[in-house]
């Protein structure tokens, strides 16, 4: 699978993976943008994913040190997307991010084509209709 990535400025970073076996690959800030109640990075990166494919935004292991939270908990990038890549974050604390800073990592990730089927029925599982919290603790 090839990614195609453009830079939008000379700011930009392409985004690569730290180490040989990491699943995500490093987005880093090139700005920053404090809205009413939530923080707006900018990558200055557009990209093109393969049909079929998709890119996911996760937060970094070391979000837990800064009091930050991606707004949509994992962020989704279609095949289609050509615009900017941002990172929208909720934050606590004034341990925030800055520009330069590697601000979450980027998975892509295969997509099955998934033929929808209406029924009538559904067949019966072990777990049934059992929902939150219904395998305990």
């Amino acid at each position: 699978m090839k990614l195609k990535i453009k830079k939008l400025s000379d700011r930009a970073v392409a985004p690569k993976f730290a180490r040989g076996g990491d699943a995500g690959m490093d987005l880093i800030a090139t700005s920053l943008k404090q809205r009413a109640n939530y923080l707006e990075y900018g990558t200055d990166l557009a990209m093109q994913i393969e049909k079929g494919y998709a890119g996911l935004i996760f937060p970094r292991s070391s979000i837990s040190q800064t009091g930050h939270r991606l707004l949509n908990s994992v962020g989704v990038i279609d095949s289609g997307y050509r615009g900017e890549i941002k990172v929208r974050m909720s934050w606590t604390t004034d341990n925030t991010y800055q520009i330069g800073d590697k601000v979450a990592q980027l998975i892509i990730t295969k997509l099955p084509r998934v033929n929808i089927i209406e029924v009538d029925k559904l067949d019966l599982s072990d777990r049934g209709a059992g929902g939150f919290g219904s395998t305990g603790k």
